[in-house]
């Protein structure tokens, strides 16, 4: 074998040795690239919350799954939660008792709500609430709080001699949300002895109000409460008259009281005012055939007067233009869901001239009332005119 060939082949399979090298690195780097490049590995929880009686201390979750480790947070509706799990590790835990503090009072009854929180702190403490959502957020699925929801009621039959009782508890079956409807319970005091306790009226396990009831020993009284259901989501709600120990729950089926609707009453090349009912929280969205060109607040369910629409870029008179309703966060327009109606979209198309010329008419339809008003005073000037001479 000649010099030369034996150069060759060195050469050759000196390439093939780096190449290899070259495919073995970037196999390692790319292995490695969400901790290279700071990416997240998408994180991953589940959690199952069941109906259940309790003695308003504790809840139990029949099973939680987190990917990293975590919390699970009770909460009733409100702001605050009320009550907050140890740290819980990376897997899947079973049966998880959640508690509220010793020297609170026992308010884990009704619809409650848990949800799954990260730490992402990592030192194992619940950080949510004191960093305003900066720390330990929920564990997501498709962009919503990983959660479930079940109903607390009371099974503490030693509390219940000294707690006043729930005899019946009467509600409409069905409501609209834009009217006063009355919810009456009957409410005894099953002890020997005169007492003052708290009854609380719920919806969706959120204390809406709380009445102050004197009962002497075995007398039984109706409480009534008033519940005014404008702004409350159309659908099931469920309502929830609670004593010390004792609670009864009734669902109430809402229907909104209005057809969905969007209209157009101002408009100019960079804002678009609307008249709005929406029957969930949502917003208005203006568009034209490319993208979205601005967007409302958020608005809750209900009706709405002069919701105004802030263009991004201005646009020309003559272009048409769609504002429609939606479901979701007008911070996150992409996300969000296009309300239906008789499996139709919401929304009503339009142009800046057409709307100017509809305030056109009708400001020319008051003149015109105007002038046929002014018409009749004059002609019944003139007939007073020619009675006198007669």
């Amino acid at each position: 074998m000649s010099t030369r060939s034996t150069v060759g082949t060195v050469k050759r399979i000196g390439a093939i040795v780096i190449a290899i090298a070259i495919v073995l690195a970037a196999g390692i780097i790319v292995g490695q690239a969400p901790a290279i490049f700071g990416v997240d590995q998408d994180l991953e929880a589940s959690i199952e919350f069941e109906d259940q009686q309790g003695d308003g201390t504790n809840v139990t979750i029949s099973e939680v799954s987190l990917s990293e480790g975590g919390f699970v947070v009770i909460s009733d509706g409100g702001t605050d939660p009320i009550a907050v799990s140890e740290y819980l590790g990376s897997g899947t835990h079973e049966n998880v008792t959640v508690g509220i503090d010793e020297d609170a009072e026992p308010d884990l009854y009704g619809q409650l709500t848990a949800t799954v929180h990260q730490d992402t702190t990592g030192d194992e403490t619940y950080a949510y609430d004191e960093t305003d959502g900066e720390e330990d957020r929920p564990y997501l699925k498709d962009g919503f709080p990983v959660s479930d929801t079940a109903t607390v009621t009371t099974t503490d039959d030693d509390a219940l001699t000294d707690s006043f009782v729930i005899e019946s508890f009467d509600a409409p079956a069905e409501a609209t949300t834009n009217e006063t409807i009355e919810i009456v319970a009957e409410i005894r005091n099953p002890t020997e002895f005169d007492t003052q306790q708290t009854v609380a009226f719920r919806v969706d396990g959120a204390v809406l109000e709380r009445q102050a009831l004197e009962l002497d020993g075995g007398e039984s009284r109706e409480v009534t409460f008033e519940v005014n259901t404008t702004g409350a989501p159309p659908g099931e709600q469920t309502f929830g008259v609670y004593t010390d120990d004792d609670g009864a729950l009734q669902t109430i089926e809402l229907e909104f009281h209005t057809d969905p609707a969007v209209d157009v009453v101002d408009a100019d090349e960079e804002n678009v005012t609307t008249n709005v009912a929406i029957p969930e929280d949502g917003f208005v969205a203006v568009e034209d055939n490319e993208s979205i060109l601005g967007t409302s607040d958020q608005l809750g369910p209900g009706e709405h007067a002069n919701v105004t629409i802030e263009l991004e870029e201005s646009v020309d008179e003559d272009d048409e233009l769609t504002a429609g309703l939606y479901a979701g966060d007008p911070e996150e327009p992409d996300d969000a869901e296009p309300i239906e109606h008789d499996n139709e979209s919401v929304d009503v198309t339009f142009t800046i001239a057409d709307v100017a010329a509809g305030d056109d008419d009708d400001d020319a339809g008051e003149d015109d009332a105007d002038n046929d008003t002014e018409g009749d005073d004059e002609g019944a000037d003139e007939a007073e005119a020619d009675d006198e001479s007669d």
